[in-house]
């Protein structure tokens, strides 16, 4: 539970829906209560629950189990746990799951041989119809209770959900083939029965025993694929958590990583130098080399040598429980196109059971038999299915936000997949975006006669003892002699005594023109800072510094082009330095010398354009304009408040992974749009199908559970799409 001064999130584990139906009804209940607004996610069996302060929880989970389901608070570490909601029967959870597939197994069994006798009249003999009977009793009773249950517990709310479609169709079926046979009629025609009943649709018996048991196994099957599949959907968020070891420390205590260990928890480096494998984090495979005050992430592997670690975040408060707390918060969001479905959902098996009576009344009406109108009403309620109109989103968005958190790519809700489909312009802040926000050594300019070694070194000497970034900068570039009588000269430079002889290392007007004898500086003042070097009164040359490119900018720039977007630079730095920027990295258009305000102000200006912004950037100056864009995408490296304006985290802070981002995006966004369409085509086009007696009830219950999987494998494809 999160708590803010006025108001808690709760989140729920539900047991006990069958279909998106269950999902709105909980929804509308909760929502009923003052104060409470929530989001029930039929595919993550979970409810969202933002409440007052004021709010009993147990009143939340009173009001879930009047309506007729389970509920409990979520574990805290649910994303490692998503085999929640076990309900009685088997609708949720891992004993449901397992109770499931028992009941599969043995419903299965009883009915192959209820389907053969049924079907195949060389395997009929005398009273072959009781034997039926005996072995479909079972199938009907226990194989399909979880269905009944469902049905009488809605019943009593006044409600009906798909558990009342499958079973009122199962049970009309079975009660109409039991009132046949103590009559014993059905004893005198059983043997007329032709396999073009099952094309035709109706047929010259009067027993529909195969129809009970055979449409009972179809749901069960369908039901147990669709929950396996759910599985593997969370599977790549699941395995995240599991990596994270389960230790106890506490911020500020130090544990030590030996070489093929997990790193505990995120800390700092004090003590060892070896490389770690961040892949789980970053999706990049190439290990970091760690070193004292470097950072590290807990459930990152160490793969050399050994590390201290001080512990600077534990629990919810690590870097991989916020990753899967963000995933988490966007599974359980609704697009526009799912609150839609929900809404068909809402009065969708209603509408069904009117037809199904309407159905009955209309064939006996037009002259058809008992039978005809029989057939065709229990297949118009075995036919339709709501369950695939509620999985389209969210299994594509569970299976496509899972691929991301394993890339490194955290896509904060479902209304972000609809910005990606449609931005066409996207805007850069530079540092820490296209640049590392680190400084480095661009060029080196040695004066005529001087070896460049000796410049870096005495360079790399002076400016060791400095703690300005330029100097550090070049200190790490070369290996430092001895060093004294050190100066700092505020705003000119640094001095002293480099290996006995006297040296500078400062502006290029204070070390003076008769040291440097008509030297030419580098071009490279128009993109950095120039240091120049001097020792013993003899110009040695001059260093340039600057915010280094990021190896990948060049590559994701061309990366974003080819989908289509313009590429504009967004900087506060000066022109000379953004044109340098832009040039290298393939950027025609650029904007310098901007203030936070102004960046928002583009944003605006091009949306008043007409067009569509994503905005990418790292900085608190960032934030306003990362919130005003269509897409905001923020560099993990980046500060909080950038991420918390952003719709998109890229978590390593790599440029090239926003390329990957919007491809994983809009990836998702079509296999949602491709499931809604099966979705309402399968309905659209079966319903009347059954309707005018042209399916047959077990070839309904076989394509009625077809559906579910079909969406759910469907979005399962996603694991695999490629996205470079």
């Amino acid at each position: 539970m999160t708590t803010t001064p006025d108001q808690t999130t709760t989140r729920l584990d539900i047991g006990g829906m069958s279909c998106t139906a269950c999902a709105t009804r909980i929804e509308k209940k909760l929502n009923r209560l003052e104060g409470v607004e929530a989001t029930v996610n039929y595919a993550t069996e979970r409810a969202t629950v933002r409440a007052e302060a004021g709010v009993d929880t147990q009143v939340l989970i009173e009001t879930v189990e009047r309506t007729g389901y389970t509920a409990q608070v979520r574990d805290p570490r649910g994303s490692a746990h998503t085999d929640h909601g076990t309900d009685h029967d088997g609708h949720g959870g891992l004993h449901g799951v397992a109770s499931m597939r028992r009941r599969l197994i043995g419903s299965a069994v009883l009915a192959v041989p209820v389907v053969l006798l049924s079907m195949i009249p060389a395997l009929q003999f005398d009273y072959w119809q009781w034997l039926t009977l005996a072995l479909a009793t079972p199938v009907v009773l226990w194989g399909a209770w979880p269905f009944h249950r469902s049905a009488l517990m809605n019943a009593r709310q006044g409600a009906a959900t798909m558990d009342t479609l499958v079973s009122v169709g199962v049970g009309a079926a079975f009660l109409w083939s039991l009132w046949a046979l103590v009559l014993g009629e059905a004893g005198h025609i059983g043997m007329t029965m032709r396999w073009t009943w099952l094309a035709q649709g109706s047929g010259s018996h009067e027993i529909y025993l195969e129809v009970a048991a055979a449409v009972t196994v179809f749901v069960l099957g369908g039901h147990y694929l669709e929950a396996g599949a759910k599985h593997r959907s969370s599977a790549a968020l699941r395995a995240l958590m599991e990596l994270q070891p389960a230790v106890d420390i506490a911020v500020g205590e130090t544990f030590t990583v030996r070489p093929g260990e997990r790193v505990a928890t995120d800390g700092v480096v004090v003590e060892g130098e070896s490389s770690v494998d961040e892949q789980m984090l970053t999706g990049e495979s190439v290990p970091v080399d760690k070193a004292p005050d470097d950072e590290v992430t807990g459930a990152t592997l160490n793969v050399s040598g050994r590390l201290v670690v001080r512990a600077t975040a534990v629990g919810d408060d690590t870097r991989l429980a916020q990753m899967a707390r963000l995933v988490e918060e966007a599974q359980e969001g609704k697009a526009e196109v799912q609150r839609l479905a929900d809404r068909v959902s809402a009065w969708f098996v209603p509408v069904v059971l009117v037809l199904a009576v309407l159905t009955f009344g209309a064939w006996l009406l037009l002259g058809g038999s008992l039978l005809q109108a029989f057939t065709a009403s229990v297949a118009v309620l075995i036919i339709a299915c709501p369950c695939a109109l509620g999985l389209a989103t969210p299994t594509a968005l569970m299976v496509g936000t899972g691929r991301g958190a394993q890339l490194g790519i955290l896509i904060k809700g479902p209304q972000v997949l609809e910005s990606t489909r449609r931005i066409d312009t996207v805007v850069l802040d530079k540092t820490g975006t296209v640049t590392t926000g680190v400084m480095g050594v661009v060029e080196v300019a040695p004066a005529d006669g001087v070896d460049e070694a000796e410049l870096l070194h005495v360079a790399a000497t002076l400016e060791h003892a400095s703690e300005h970034p330029v100097g550090r900068a070049i200190a790490g570039r070369a290996e430092h002699g001895t060093l004294e009588q050190f100066r700092n000269h505020a705003g000119q430079g640094v001095s002293g005594v480099v290996d006995g002889e006297p040296a500078r290392a400062g502006r290029l007007s204070w070390i003076g023109d008769t040291a440097r004898q008509g030297f030419r500086a580098p071009g490279g003042e128009r993109q950095g800072t120039v240091v120049a070097v001097e020792r013993a009164g003899r110009f040695l040359g001059t260093v340039t510094v600057a915010d280094t490119v990021k190896e990948s900018s060049a590559g994701a720039i061309a990366e974003l082009r080819s989908l289509g977007l313009e590429p504009i630079l967004l900087t506060g730095d000066n022109h000379e330095v953004a044109q340098s920027v832009a040039a290298e990295v393939g950027i025609d258009r650029v904007e310098a010398e901007v203030t936070p305000d102004d960046k928002l102000r583009t944003i605006e200006r091009l949306k008043a354009e007409g067009r569509v912004v994503a905005m990418i950037g790292d900085g608190v100056n960032d934030a306003a304009a990362l919130a005003a864009s269509d897409l905001g995408i923020a560099m993990g490296t980046g500060t909080d408040v950038a991420i918390a304006a952003s719709d998109l985290t890229l978590v390593e802070g790599d440029l090239s992974k926003a390329a990957e981002a919007v491809r994983l995006a809009r990836a998702t966004l079509r296999t949602i749009r491709r499931n809604l369409f099966w979705a309402f085509a399968y309905n659209v086009a079966a319903i009347p199908l059954a309707m005018s007696g042209y399916l047959n009830p077990m070839v309904a219950g076989l394509a009625m559970a077809f559906s579910s999987v079909f969406v759910v494998g469907s979005s399962l494809r996603l694991r695999t799409t490629r996205l470079v």
